[in-house]
């Protein structure tokens, strides 16, 4: 959304607390985007079909739900600080045990407590809410839409790095018939769970501000009812907000967790490839997360976020309709630029639509109502992809794709008029 006027000038300094988050979700997304290149090729050399595959990754984002139904709101309540740092040592414990291990049970349950192969573009997983709700308490204005632009952006850009190093096994004279190969790549989700956990041990968490502070007893009655009005536009708005998000994240569920797998499927493709296609593409995103913001200041965070979406969804359409590896991953990157890039202005819009009391409900609507359908869709994709079927999952991505930014126009095209 358009920033006002007084506040395009004034000072974009962050506060401490939210340049550590950022710097633990640039380490975190290291880890990620080695789990994303490489795990569920890792599933494929161990033999598992694609229904399994997506069975899987559905699992990890089943259980993802779960805690966040239970997180999200207790930030609100109990901090953040805490919460972020329980989700930090399950993650180091779950990359320890995957990567130490060859029992399979081992592998599938470190999976579902961790994540890997979901491409949280760093996020802190289910508790990513709670990471939301701290930087948005802490933020407000041009400051919070800077803030989780640059959280989306350094994301991206960890998730490049890390995807690019799957390549390291191969360079090292190790290729992947070795599957022993797979699991040393964990030390790198590992690695980066332990630096999350340092910065953010060290950092100091705001007290939530409270938007209705106390009024004397003649002025209760009428502060009680504008509370509950806000309240009832604000419940609205996150239910329209539940209702688009689920349609995009059915759409994301279905080939985004298994972009891997069909390059290795659909082209004869290895991990030494794949994982700088990936890296590229995570590249990308980042730029696209410094243009969506740019963009945002001129035509509002909405209109930015339908247009470039809107091109990202021609990108999808026409990806696995050419006949090449090289050409493919061209338009997946392409892709990227214009769908992922705008991660941080749709969080900030997210974060505009209740008050900050209400940051961490806010925070787990948005991750919920994603994350839910979206669990469903890898044993969609992953069925299909498994089945042969290259075509089919992006155009039940696109239609689904198409559909979500029409709700979201409908719903929310009017912030920008209303912070213009």
């Amino acid at each position: 959304m358009k920033a006002p006027r007084a506040e395009r000038g004034s000072d974009q300094s962050l506060p401490p607390g939210v340049r550590r988050l950022l710097a633990a979700r640039a380490v975190r997304s290291v880890g990620q985007g080695v789990t994303v290149a490489s795990f569920t090729l890792y599933l494929h050399a161990l033999g598992y079909r694609g229904a399994a595959i997506g069975a899987v990754l559905m699992a990890g984002l089943a259980f993802g739900v779960l805690m966040t139904l239970v997180v999200g709101p207790m930030s609100d309540r109990r901090g953040s600080r805490g919460l972020l740092l329980v989700y930090e040592t399950a993650a180091a414990a779950a990359a320890l045990a995957a990567m130490l291990s060859t029992n399979e049970a081992v592998l599938i349950v470190a999976a579902t407590i961790a994540g890997f192969g979901r491409g949280a573009n760093g996020a802190a997983g289910p508790f990513a809410p709670v990471e939301q709700a701290w930087i948005a308490r802490e933020t407000d204005g041009a400051r919070r839409r800077r803030a989780l632009s640059l959280n989306a952006t350094f994301g991206f850009l960890g998730m490049a790095v890390g995807a690019a190093l799957v390549a390291l096994p191969a360079a090292f004279g190790r290729g992947f018939e070795h599957v022993a190969s797979y699991r040393w790549l964990f030390l790198v989700p590992l690695a980066g769970s332990l630096g999350a956990i340092a910065l953010i041990g060290g950092a100091r968490e705001p007290r939530a501000r409270v938007s209705f502070p106390a009024h004397d007893a003649a002025s209760a009655p009428d502060a009680a009812s504008a509370a509950a009005r806000v309240t009832r536009r604000e419940n609205r708005d996150l239910r329209r907000l539940a209702m688009t998000n689920a349609v995009n994240g059915l759409a994301i569920g279905i080939i985004g967790p298994l972009m891997a797998y069909w390059f290795a499927r659909r082209f004869g493709e290895h991990p030494t490839a794949i994982g700088p296609a990936l890296a590229l593409a995570f590249l990308l995103a980042a730029f696209g997360t410094v243009l969506t913001r740019r963009l945002g200041e001129r035509l509002g965070a909405v209109a930015s976020v339908v247009g470039m979406r809107t091109i990202g969804l021609a990108a999808l359409l026409a990806t696995p309709l050419v006949p090449r590896f090289g050409e493919a991953v061209a338009l997946y990157a392409l892709r990227a630029v214009f769908n992922q890039g705008t991660a941080g202005a749709r969080q900030a819009i997210a974060a505009s639509l209740t008050r900050a009391e209400r940051r961490g409900l806010a925070a787990s609507v948005q991750s919920l109502s994603l994350q839910l359908p979206r669990a469903v869709g890898p044993v969609i994709g992953g069925s299909l992809i498994g089945d042969g079927h290259y075509v089919l999952p992006f155009l039940i991505g696109a239609v689904l794709q198409g559909l979500y930014l029409v709700l979201y126009w409908r719903f929310f095209g009017g912030l920008d008029a209303a912070d213009a």
